[in-house]
């Protein structure tokens, strides 16, 4: 390609909207623009790293065996609504009406299509086990898109499902995804980590979540180097930790806590530990109100309690004003004693003696206060979020801890779907039987920007070579030197006859312009053709390397093509 003829409007300055490396790079590159809060458009460069992330997805999916096909975006809510995810999505599905009046959606995810799909279509348990995928656009109202592609409210996704005839069958199909989505990330250029998962809404049995290491990452990981243990913050197990309380028999007895709203005011205000306090959250869980507890040095993880609750939609902070008509107390001054909402409590508050809570009125606390003698929680249960240097779950090290960016997720489903939807086939002996189900999703356009969160420099992208828009580009110095020009001509045509993705800058520009572009844009490879091109000697640069070297023109272009091809 001749940058003359490109679409590449490059931008100097980051622009405001930007939060974050990769959205700034692939605003500054050219690659995307804004059209609307979290809506995208691929211009040439962006689609062309797109379509290779497709591609290596693609190859890598059909070696494992799964077949292709294309649903539609656009979907009718019966499936939905039979499988009881019609109300799950809430908010964050885009719901519709078309001109009669009928329920419709932007998919966001298709396991109830796929699964109608194989209830239409495959007729004798013979043709089981089958996998089948599609590369698709989905939909996703987000309440807050943000960071470009990472968080959008339409982006591409591979999205998988396995159908197996038992549950023996579902753990080889599993497998395979698993293996198959390492090849992926690997040939992606990734860094990544498997961790345990929350399967949320999509609900199955368990779920693995690939994730890269990112400071920018908004899921947090527990991994532990002694066993190689890891999971998401949303799934990793908290093992309860004793802490020293005071033994005795002590009366429950109401304290003046004025202005002391925070456990760190409080802690001040007493001297005491903020392992002495408990705390309790309010929150507003579907249509019922409810109350969690955590010591007061943790944090609640909202998605166990979400689980342990059942929450069906949100569960969310209770509005002020309903705090103090639940508790009688601004917020600041909840406690379990007396409060009549059911009350959760997580396991280390079960260890706890003689601690203090809120007195459920405002600039009032009480101390001494004991689980089970003075209230009694519904349950006790796991609740809170793990942190750094907690006891691993698996061997008993000390937990480290990350932030991460999920690009890909793998379920067993098991039978949630096909129960639902009534997905079954008749075994060989004539006996009716539930297919078991499995889903597997990468997010496509997520990939892009986490590729460039891993591989960029202060002068711009440094693309892995699967995925760069063009792996080699060829730069003459000066435009008006013909000689120049000729060399910069055979060099490019010459790898592109050896199947390299070539592109030359054969622009009237200044060679500083050409180097900035050719570093901001990210091409793995650089060929220089100055003032040595007569003498058969150009210069020969990787992207990842601070240090450029001379080579003849027939070892620039032979050292370009081995590179390209030992890093496809």
């Amino acid at each position: 390609m001749r940058m003359s003829k490109l679409l590449m409007p490059t931008l100097r300055e980051v622009p405001a909207e930007a939060e974050i490396t990769s959205h700034k790079l692939m605003l500054r590159a050219g690659m995307i623009r804004r059209l609307a809060a979290g809506i995208y458009s691929y211009l040439p460069l962006g689609i062309r790293t797109l379509k290779k992330v497709e591609e290596i997805v693609r190859e890598e999916m059909d070696n494992a065996g799964a077949q292709e096909l294309l649903m539609p975006a656009l979907l009718p809510a019966e499936a939905y609504q039979a499988s009881g995810r019609w109300e799950v999505f809430g908010a964050s599905m885009f719901k519709m009406k078309d001109r009669y009046e009928r329920d419709y959606c932007l998919g966001p995810t298709h396991e109830e299509l796929f699964t109608q799909a194989v209830i239409d279509n495959v007729k004798s348990y013979k043709e089981y086990p089958m996998t089948l995928y599609q590369i698709q656009t989905k939909y996703r109202d987000e309440g807050r898109p943000r960071f470009g592609v990472m968080r959008s409210r339409e982006f591409v996704m591979k999205d998988a499902y396995s159908f197996d005839l038992n549950d023996a069958g579902l753990d080889e199909s599993y497998r395979k995804m698993y293996d198959a989505y390492c090849k992926i990330f690997k040939r992606l250029g990734l860094d990544f980590t498997i961790v345990d998962a929350d399967s949320g809404a999509m609900g199955g049995s368990g779920s693995q979540e690939f994730m890269v290491k990112s400071p920018v990452g908004e899921d947090g990981i527990a991994y532990c180097d002694a066993c190689g243990y890891a999971a998401n913050y949303e799934k990793a197990e908290c093992i309860p930790q004793e802490k020293p309380f005071e033994d005795g028999d002590f009366d429950i007895e109401k304290i003046h806590t004025a202005n002391a709203h925070t456990i760190e005011e409080l802690v001040s205000f007493l001297g005491a530990e903020p392992y002495n306090f408990a705390k309790t959250i309010i929150y507003k869980a579907d249509d019922k109100y409810i109350a969690a507890m955590v010591r007061g040095d943790r944090e609640i993880n909202e998605v166990k309690l979400k689980n342990l609750v059942g929450c069906i939609d949100d569960l969310e902070l209770a509005e002020p004003f309903m705090v103090k008509q639940l508790t009688n107390a601004e917020v600041g001054f909840a406690g379990p004693v007396g409060l009549e909402i059911p009350v959760y409590a997580d396991k280390e508050v079960a260890m706890m003696k003689n601690f203090i809570v809120g007195a459920n009125e405002t600039d009032m606390h009480y101390k001494n206060v004991n689980i089970n003698k003075d209230f009694t929680p519904v349950q006790v249960a796991d609740i809170r979020v793990i942190e750094e240097g907690d006891v691993c779950p698996k061997c008993g090290q000390p937990i480290k801890t990350a932030q991460g960016i999920e690009v890909g997720h793998i379920f067993k489903l098991g039978t949630k779907y096909s129960d639902s939807l009534g997905l079954q086939y008749l075994d060989e002996d004539g006996k009716s039987k539930t297919v078991t189900m499995g889903c597997y999703g990468i997010g496509v356009t997520r990939c892009l920007a986490a590729a460039i969160e891993q591989n960029n420099d202060e002068k711009g992208i440094i693309w892995p070579v699967s995925i760069a828009p063009y792996q080699v580009m060829v730069i003459p110095v000066n435009s008006k030197i013909e000689e120049q020009v000729s060399k910069a001509e055979e060099i490019y045509e010459e790898l592109k006859a050896q199947g390299i993705d070539a592109l030359i800058d054969d622009r009237n520009e200044r060679a500083g312009v050409k180097f900035n572009d050719a570093d901001l844009i990210g091409i793995p490879v650089r060929i220089v053709v100055g003032k040595k091109c007569g003498e058969g000697i150009v210069e020969y640069k990787l992207r990842s390397e601070a240090e450029a070297a001379e080579k003849t023109i027939d070892d620039a272009i032979k050292s370009a093509v081995e590179f390209v091809k030992s890093n496809i």
